[in-house]
């Protein structure tokens, strides 16, 4: 599910592999925000963290079966979106 809020990106997506966003996906997840120029952020529940930083991504304590919104704003946003969109429901190649 995507919209755009002003100039922003949105899209939700769920964490599907088994061990949740643990380091080893958190790190994947940033590899990947940080290939794009965009501003990244993701949120769960009631916060909302820099997807370039594994640190406040392990923050979100993210199981399987949460849902995330990634929102992107900035050059090549929708390709931001679209990676990590991909990343996730691959569950991040782990299993």
């Amino acid at each position: 599910m995507q919209n755009t809020v002003a100039d922003k990106l949105q899209t939700i997506v769920t964490i599907v592999n088994r061990l949740g966003l643990h380091a080893r996906p958190a790190m994947a997840l940033v590899d990947v925000a940080n290939t794009f120029p965009c501003e990244i952020t993701l949120a769960r529940k009631n916060q909302s963290v820099n997807a370039k930083s594994v640190m406040e991504v392990l923050l979100l304590a993210a199981t399987q079966g949460s849902e995330l919104t990634i929102t992107a704003k900035g050059d090549k946003a929708q390709e931001a979106l679209d990676a990590l969109s991909d990343l996730v429901a691959r569950g991040f190649d782990e299993d």
